[in-house]
Formats: C-alpha cells, sequence, structure tokens
C-alpha cells in the first residue's frame, strides 16, 4: 500500500510535466498546493495518532478501574488503582487541552479539499474543464486564487473555531479554579 510519501513524488511528477506552465508556475503550485497539502496530511496524522492514544489510555483505564478495585487480595492494588486513575486522568485532560481529535480532523478536511481542488485542476474537470479552460496554463490563474481562498479559510477557521475552543475552556479552568 503506498504511503503518503510515496505519493509525492508522483503529484510532484505530475505538476513538473504539465506542459503548458511555465517553471515558476510549476514551483508555486508546488510551493502553495502540494507542500501544504503533504503539510496537513503530517499534522492531521501526527493529532490522529495522539488522539487515538489518550483517548485509548482513557477509555482501557477507566474500564480498569473497577475490575481492579473489586480485586482485593493484592496489597498494592490501592497504589495500582490510584496511579491508573491519575493516568486517565491527565490522559483526557491533555486531550482536551491540546484537542488533538479536532485539529486531526480540522486537517484532515482541508487535505482533502486540496487534494480535489488538485486532481481537477490537473485533470481539467469540474471547475478546471476543458468547456472552460482548454489548457492548464489558462486554469493557472482560477487554481492559484482557489488554492490561496482555501488556505485562508483553513487560518480563519483554525483560529476561530479550534483554537477560540481552546481558549474558552482554559477561561473555564480558570474560573473554576478561583471557586466561581
Amino acid at each position: 500500500m503506498p504511503t503518503n510519501t510515496d505519493r509525492k513524488p508522483n503529484l510532484k511528477t505530475l505538476l513538473q510535466a504539465l506542459p503548458a506552465l511555465e517553471e515558476p508556475q510549476r514551483n508555486a503550485l508546488q510551493g502553495r498546493w502540494l507542500d501544504q497539502m503533504e503539510w496537513m496530511s503530517r499534522r492531521a496524522a501526527h493529532n490522529k495518532n495522539w488522539y487515538f492514544r489518550l483517548r485509548l489510555t482513557a477509555i482501557v483505564g477507566g474500564l480498569l478501574i473497577p475490575a481492579l478495585v473489586s480485586i482485593d487480595t493484592v496489597p498494592q492494588i490501592k497504589w495500582i488503582v490510584f496511579a491508573l486513575g491519575l493516568l486517565v486522568a491527565i490522559s483526557g485532560a491533555v486531550e482536551e487541552f491540546f484537542r488533538f481529535g479536532e485539529r486531526w480532523r480540522h486537517y484532515r478536511q482541508y487535505v482533502e479539499t486540496l487534494k480535489t481542488e488538485g486532481w481537477q485542476f490537473l485533470q481539467l474537470i469540474g471547475n478546471y474543464s476543458r468547456e472552460q479552460y482548454s489548457t492548464h496554463a489558462e486554469a493557472y490563474t482560477k487554481f492559484a486564487t482557489r488554492i490561496e481562498e482555501i488556505l485562508q479559510r483553513e487560518v480563519g477557521v483554525y483560529m476561530t473555531e479550534v483554537m477560540a475552543k481552546k481558549e474558552e475552556k482554559k477561561a473555564e479552568g480558570e474560573i473554576a479554579a478561583v471557586g466561581f
């Protein structure tokens, strides 16, 4: 099964092989579309891994605690339950603070949006149909504009939704700590 790094040379090769585009346009496509798509894909994978690790730790630990509490033959069980409870709480708090699940879904959504836009451009279909554009050079300006719009929207959504929720949770935690 091809990995993400296996696809990069293929897309890069496709970009370099577009006959109607000039070298600066190809480089701009690689720097803005392909590199951004791959960066977001790596971020999505990173956040997904952390989300799964922390959530599984919390779920499995949460399930083990009642089972361990019912065992009273081992003298150290109280310390084991205490440590496991602490691990579950830390896992939940870290995931809530960093919002790995939201970040994963956010990056994944934008990777797919960029990917779809790129494939439409490369194949001259959809927004770049051959009825409108006969070459990639003719469709380039529209593609570059749409990619910039997508990237600007991504930054706006990230700042207003992902980071704003993080700040709301931080403020709620500060209020709770004060005792309001």
